[in-house]
């Protein structure tokens, strides 16, 4: 009976201790969503911000709140890691874009062009929702004076995979 009593109040201390890492990692599963989206809103916030730079944040930030506002209609039980995952998709996504384009800014501005539209088009043929409102997913992707012309409605992991194929 002794033994058992040790091991109830041992297993009692082990549960807890579970219970309190898996709310410890619940609060922190978010670190690189949050992280990223922190990071563009205080760019986006800044005064002193490029045009262009402001620009780029901004298309950040609302291409991650769409993406948790999707995930939460359509997804409920997918997990913050994969949040996490589409936004790092979707950061790197932006500065391998971005690299791209200045490392051809002393080319024809045909081929800076065909590197837009490339990336654009990688973008819209990856969707993650395959959401029908295309007036909002597709904003970016038809104003022609934005820099980051891509579609909110994109699977990032898949564009990125797209992407790094391409650039073999």
């Amino acid at each position: 009976m002794f033994i058992i009593k040790i091991n109830m109040v041992n297993m009692k201390k082990v549960l807890l201790s579970l219970a309190f890492i898996c709310l410890t990692a619940g609060a922190n599963a978010q670190n690189v969503y949050n992280e990223i989206r922190k990071n563009a809103s205080d760019i986006v916030a800044n005064p002193a911000t490029n045009n262009m730079v402001r620009q780029i944040n901004q298309f950040k930030v609302d291409a991650l709140d769409y993406m948790i506002i999707k995930m939460r209609e359509q997804m409920p039980d997918s997990s913050a890691i994969f949040l996490d995952k589409q936004a790092y998709a979707m950061n790197t996504f932006i500065n391998v874009y971005i690299r791209k384009v200045l490392d051809n800014k002393d080319m024809p501005q045909a081929q800076i062009v065909k590197i837009m539209q490339f990336f654009m088009d990688v973008s819209y043929s990856n969707p993650l929702f395959n959401d029908p409102d295309k007036e909002l997913t597709l904003g970016y992707y038809s104003n022609g004076k934005c820099l980051t012309r891509f579609s909110l409605d994109t699977d990032w992991r898949r564009a990125v995979a797209a992407v790094a194929m391409e650039m073999k």
